[in-house]
């Protein structure tokens, strides 16, 4: 097995690399690939030295599975030539995610629907996977009528330099900018570029990642995207109207069975979830679940993961097990 993590120098490929490693992914190759930058240097994976590699080397030993976090830019020229090579591409930019012929992949909901002719699979964004992993079984059972997501996502969903702007700020020191404003003692309701309708790119991948993957044009989902000054985790407000009533129970009880899914609600011993406590993890955490008293059939909860493991990396990596006859799970 002949893997490739191209974009393995950015912050998601780092997490690639080392979800690759954590989880034992049947890799005897691993190919580790980035712009011509950063061809040369030396990546540890698994007690070994590796040497970066560009994208043009990486194509010609034919990998069996790539793994890309390189940009949608990258995506668009180079994942159509690897797949056209015969590798696998899953392809963690917004590149692919809307493309009718692509599928859009969560392995805990519809990695049945991948066949042999897919070269070409979409990890879709980072708040959708968090958001459908708990929307998934509810929907099954009451069905979905609406849904208005809040989110407060980490800087370091924006990359390196919104890490660094954050840590400048803490520290007192000027330094370049990654975003309009401060970010450290503040919250920007400004998550990628305004579009014409007045949201946000990332506004609108909550509004249809979530249909695509649950295959289902019937509900409707509709976002505030808000930067807030934390180094990993993104929570998210949720608030969802069904079909049909539910009971809480009920509710708490198909969240505690859904694999990926970790219960933790329990206000009264301070148990939630937190972006601090989600660090590091591949889960999804949910809690504060309670019923909306405003309007019948209707729900809160707040959800919670690390945006660079479940939100990124590890679904990548799920994926591919997936593809090799691994559990995923």
């Amino acid at each position: 097995m002949k893997v490739a993590v191209v974009g393995a120098t950015g912050m998601v490929g780092a997490v690639m690399l080392e979800v690759l490693e954590a989880r034992k992914f049947p890799v005897d190759e691993l190919l580790v690939v980035a712009s011509e930058r950063s061809v040369g240097k030396k990546l540890l994976f698994a007690g070994e030295q590796l040497t970066v590699i560009g994208l043009q080397q990486a194509l010609d030993a034919k990998p069996d599975i790539a793994l890309f976090s390189a940009g949608a830019a990258t995506s668009l020229e180079w994942a159509p030539r690897f797949a056209a090579s015969g590798t696998t591409v899953i392809d963690n930019s917004s590149a692919w995610r809307m493309d009718p012929n692509i599928r859009l992949i969560v392995p805990e909901i519809n990695a049945s629907l991948l066949q042999p002719s897919d070269k070409i699979i979409a990890n879709p964004n980072c708040s959708t996977i968090q958001l459908v992993m708990v929307l998934a079984p509810l929907h099954k059972k009451y069905g979905l009528k609406r849904v208005v997501v809040s989110t407060y996502q980490s800087v370091s969903g924006t990359g390196v330099e919104a890490v660094q702007q954050l840590e400048n700020e803490v520290a007192g020191v000027k330094g370049k900018m990654a975003y309009p404003h401060p970010i450290y003692k503040n919250a920007l309701p400004h998550c990628d570029v305004f579009q014409e309708n007045g949201y946000t790119k990332e506004e609108m991948k909550l509004a249809r990642e979530p249909q695509k993957i649950l295959d289902d044009r019937t509900f409707s989902v509709t976002a505030t995207a808000v930067r807030i000054p934390t180094a990993g985790g993104h929570s998210e407000s949720v608030n969802i109207e069904f079909r049909r009533d539910f009971e809480l129970e009920q509710v708490r009880e198909i969240l505690r069975e859904t694999p990926g899914v970790v219960l933790q609600d329990s206000p009264s011993e301070n148990l939630y979830p937190m972006p601090v406590t989600a660090h590091r993890k591949d889960e999804v955490f949910v809690g504060r679940i309670r019923r909306d008293e405003s309007q019948a059939n209707s729900l809160h909860l707040w959800v919670v993961a690390d945006n660079l493991r479940k939100g990124a990396a590890t679904n990548a990596v799920q994926i591919a097990e997936y593809l090799v006859g691994k559990n995923p799970a």
